[in-house]
This record gives C-alpha cells, structure tokens and sequence, in this order.
C-alpha cells in the first residue's frame, strides 16, 4: 500500500497499546510483542502482532504487471488496507 494514507485501524489501537505498556520500559522484543497482543478495546478490537525476522532486500519494485497477477480479494472495511491474497494453484507439470 501507499505509504502516507492513514490507516483508522491503526489511528484506533495505537494509543490503546501505549496505554497498555503505559512507559515500561521495553527490554526485549518477547516483551514489546506481549504488550501489544494484550492489547483490547472496548469496541471489541483486538491486536494481533508477530515477529518477522525475514531478511528482505532493499529497493525490489514490484511490476504493473505483477501486481496485477495476485489475486487478491478487498474486504468491505477499509478495502485499501484490509485484503485476502489467495495463493496461486501449484505449477501442472506434465511429463509424457
């Protein structure tokens, strides 16, 4: 997604997980992601976080083309950031 666009999803929570730590202080990543899943509202939002320690490769543009190849499938709240991309089918090798 476009960086820059705000996010409502993200507007909503983001002070409920300060108020959460509230200032303690965050010695480890195991801690800082418990924080945040502990983290609920009263309208019934919850936070869901994970660590991704994938090394990923700077500068990458993904095509028109590729981006056109996914398929992904835009939810009715806030479709920009919320979406499915479901899997491609396997490659059919045939071998005669």
């Amino acid at each position: 997604m476009a960086s820059g666009l705000w996010c409502p999803i993200e507007y909503r929570l983001f002070s409920h997980i300060s108020m959460n730590w509230a200032g303690q202080p965050l010695l480890n990543l195991d801690m800082m992601l418990a924080f945040i899943r502990g983290t609920t509202i009263s309208a019934g939002l919850r936070v869901e976080a994970r660590l991704d320690q994938e090394i990923y490769r700077k500068g990458r543009k993904v095509t028109a083309q590729e981006l056109k190849e996914l398929t992904l499938s835009p939810h009715d709240t806030c479709p920009c950031w919320n979406y499915t991309l479901v899997p491609r089918a396997p490659l059919q090798i045939s071998i005669h």
